[in-house]
């Protein structure tokens, strides 16, 4: 068995915070629907942190014991909503610290009816390492995460050792640890970790990328970039035994 990693401690955080500024649509949504979808969590010093102690019991939360999902960055909730309407059999955790955006998403995940998707305003992996025992997370979605171009910020970006194990330590055995990114080099450096940590598996046959999954519905931003000729890289790894 893979020994556990120690608690993750993110001093240098993987995003910006950005203004809180809505617009009127963005308000609106969030008087209407944030109690239904956000997830009220004691804080910790920072705006985007979580309390050591917090909890949160999933099953009660939802209303029921399914397998559960877990999105770190859903944006403006473009792909999350549709993904979680195709996935009724299971409880989507998203992990978003743009309050317009979450305002989006739950506005949209209201008009489309979906019901399975609880949203946690804070930095996702301090809440992925809190609010998840080892082996309770069935898949684990990092789609478009910010790949800090410049060099001297590499060290922001999120998919770097202590994530990989941490993620390693919350999916259940053959789980699923799902990416996609429009950034050629951080594709490259994500690839080159995953395939050399020994808890997971690339499910594609010759160890690259993976084939589009068409369950990921393109957000507005990705069919931009296509249209402009921008590449996108999948990658999925299942946890090993």
């Amino acid at each position: 068995m893979d020994p556990l990693p120690p608690r993750l401690h993110r001093d240098v955080v993987s995003f910006v915070r950005r203004s809180a500024r809505m617009n009127e649509s963005q308000a609106r949504s969030w008087e209407r629907h944030r109690d239904t979808y956000v997830v009220d969590l004691p804080r910790g010093p920072m705006s985007t942190s979580i309390a050591d102690d917090a909890t949160v019991d999933w099953a009660a939360e939802f209303g029921r014991e399914a397998p559960l999902i877990v999105e770190i960055g859903s944006g403006t909730g473009d792909s999350l909503a549709p993904m979680a309407a195709g996935r009724p059999e299971a409880d989507v955790v998203a992990f978003e610290v743009f309050e317009p955006a979450i305002a989006s998403t739950v506005g949209r995940l209201a008009r489309a009816g979906v019901r399975n998707v609880r949203i946690v305003i804070a930095d996702g992996a301090q809440g992925l390492d809190r609010l998840f025992g080892d082996g309770t997370v069935s898949e684990l979605w990092t789609f478009f995460a910010d790949p800090w171009h410049k060099k001297r910020h590499h060290k922001r970006r999120i998919v770097q050792a202590p994530f990989i194990a941490l993620v390693a330590k919350v999916l259940t055995p053959g789980g699923l640890f799902r990416l996609a990114t429009d950034w050629e080099p951080y594709a490259e450096e994500m690839l080159a970790r995953l395939n050399a940590a020994p808890a997971f598996g690339n499910l594609a046959p010759d160890g690259g990328y993976a084939p589009r999954d068409e369950s990921r519905t393109a957000t507005r931003f990705e069919r931009r970039g296509q249209r402009l000729g921008h590449g996108v890289w999948d990658l999925s790894f299942r946890r090993t035994p």
